[in-house]
């Protein structure tokens, strides 16, 4: 599939924007009667899962007026083609509490999960706004962006705060009842285990449209074939551990965002995901003719600075970045589909070409891709 770095925002929402203002605002005076909202808006540059809200909520709190900056989030509506087949907030709204509670990270404050669908049509979350820019989607931040153009020293200090982050989360002491709650409910056996079934459950709600993709078949085949000797690792696991997912401020992290991934195992599940989803992007940088950021997250950098910032070698990372390929493999997949129902895009002749970085993940299942990426 084509990428055109002047291309619009993909549509992520088919809800009336002037509908769900009118719910919101109906739904906070139930809370505080004469409550407003102002400055209503939806962000454009980045996420494609959940719907997100951006607005600021006024009310009088023991006789005290005051203004809140809120961002809320729901899942898509069901004929935009979810991306995810069940969105659950209540998990999202208690796994970023444990993460706020238990960390120093600069995690959203959740204010309300609001479960009743009554009022906007969907539960939704809203969470206290935070300040900070994050390197963009769309465009991707290393096609053009503040990232993009900054010194060389400030894009490897982010990187650097970026792994601490994750490293950090890595930290967090879970209980019996946490790993219970977070920890993926297909299968048995190992929290890696259980996270790949899911995987492969997920794969099949995607392709239940009859369209199979044989390069996430066979990747799913060479994880089995070369799988680690870590699985029984286990941490908390934000799931979308990306800089994309991050706002920063003169270069630090200041809020962590986006965790409807969320999970349990293996700390390398995180290090590959962000790892990995840089590399998806500068991938395409060739194709249009643009440096992007080439010595960001590298391989042997990226583990290296994870061992200094948590005391914990990485090990089989190789694989759990293909891991993270495979299974962004599938959501591009679902992404492409959404395109295509949308009228933005057209199927491809070749199925696989719903992924659209199969060549990569061939690379990786021959041996090669990292070469020249370490």
């Amino acid at each position: 599939m084509d990428i055109d770095p002047a291309s619009p925002s993909p549509r992520t929402s088919t809800r009336d924007r002037t509908e769900l203002r009118a719910g919101l605002e109906a739904w906070l005076e139930s809370q505080y009667a004469g409550a407003r909202i102002t400055d209503f808006s939806a962000p454009t540059a980045n996420g494609m899962s959940s719907e997100t809200l951006l607005f600021t909520a006024i009310w009088a709190d023991e006789g005290i007026e005051g203004r809140h900056r809120c961002v809320a989030r729901l899942p898509p509506a069901a004929d935009a083609v979810p991306i995810f087949p069940v969105y659950d907030l209540e998990k999202q709204s208690r796994v970023m509490r444990i993460a706020r509670e238990r960390t120093e990270l600069p995690v959203p404050r959740v204010l309300w999960y609001e479960a009743d669908a009554a009022h906007l049509g969907a539960p939704f979350i809203v969470m206290e706004r935070m300040d900070g820019e994050a390197p963009p989607d769309v465009p991707p931040y290393v096609f053009d962006s503040w990232l993009l153009r900054a010194d060389p020293e400030l894009q490897a200090q982010l990187q650097s705060r970026a792994i601490g982050v994750i490293a950090d989360l890595h930290r967090v002491a879970l209980t019996e009842d946490d790993i219970a709650y977070l920890r993926a409910s297909q299968g048995e056996g190992s929290a890696l285990r259980r996270h790949v079934e899911a995987q492969r459950e997920f794969y099949a709600w995607v392709c239940s449209d009859g369209i199979r993709l044989p390069v996430i078949e066979r990747g799913f085949e060479w994880l089995e074939a070369h799988w680690p000797d870590n699985e029984h690792d286990e941490v908390l696991s934000w799931g979308d551990a990306r800089i994309g997912n991050m706002l920063f401020t003169d270069f630090r992290p200041s809020a962590i965002l986006d965790w409807e991934m969320a999970a349990t195992g293996p700390r390398e599940m995180d290090l590959g995901w962000m790892i990995y989803l840089h590399h998806f992007f500068q991938d395409f940088t060739p194709l249009v003719g643009l440096p992007g950021i080439p010595g960001m997250m590298g391989l042997d950098s990226a583990a290296a600075t994870y061992a200094s910032a948590s005391g914990h070698r990485p090990r089989n990372l190789e694989i759990y970045a293909f891991y993270a390929a495979l299974r962004h493999g599938i959501l591009m997949s679902r992404t492409a589909r959404r395109g295509i129902l949308f009228g933005e895009a057209t199927m491809p002749a070749d199925p696989d070409d719903l992924v659209m970085h199969r060549a990569s993940l061939e690379a990786m299942m021959a041996g090669t891709y990292w070469d020249s990426r370490r």
